[in-house]
């Protein structure tokens, strides 16, 4: 204290790292895919990509089923005589075994997309 019964002046105190650069706010991983800079299209690449592998080999398996299921009926003529319950085993094959096959394949295509999309979810949740 003074001694002229003045109260004392008063002192800013400050850290030493105020004059540093500030961090810049974080970003939105929504936002960057909103606004399609670099980092939204790396997220969105990620998914579509994603999503492309698992159309292609569903594709894939669709085609090697259905060209193996033209090839045996082409290669072996004598199938459409062979028959097992009164029904010819080409109906057979089609009928209970191409088409459940086809319906399991649409089942995984679908729960592996929305898995997909759960991690890319997850991914930009968690940045």
């Amino acid at each position: 204290m003074s001694g002229d019964g003045s109260p004392p002046q008063r002192v800013r105190v400050t850290h030493p790292r105020t004059v540093a650069p500030r961090r810049a706010p974080l970003r939105a991983p929504t936002r960057e895919i909103d606004e399609q800079t670099e980092l939204g299209a790396v997220y969105m690449s990620s998914l579509v990509r994603s999503q492309a592998r698992l159309a292609l080999t569903v594709c894939v398996v669709v085609a090697a089923l259905l060209v193996g299921t033209a090839l045996a009926g082409a290669l072996a003529p004598g199938l459409d005589r062979i028959r097992l319950l009164g029904i010819p085993l080409p109906w057979l094959v089609l009928g209970a075994l191409v088409y459940p096959v086809l319906i399991g394949l649409g089942w995984y295509a679908v729960r592996t997309a929305e898995r997909n999309e759960r991690a890319f979810a997850a991914l930009v949740r968690r940045r």
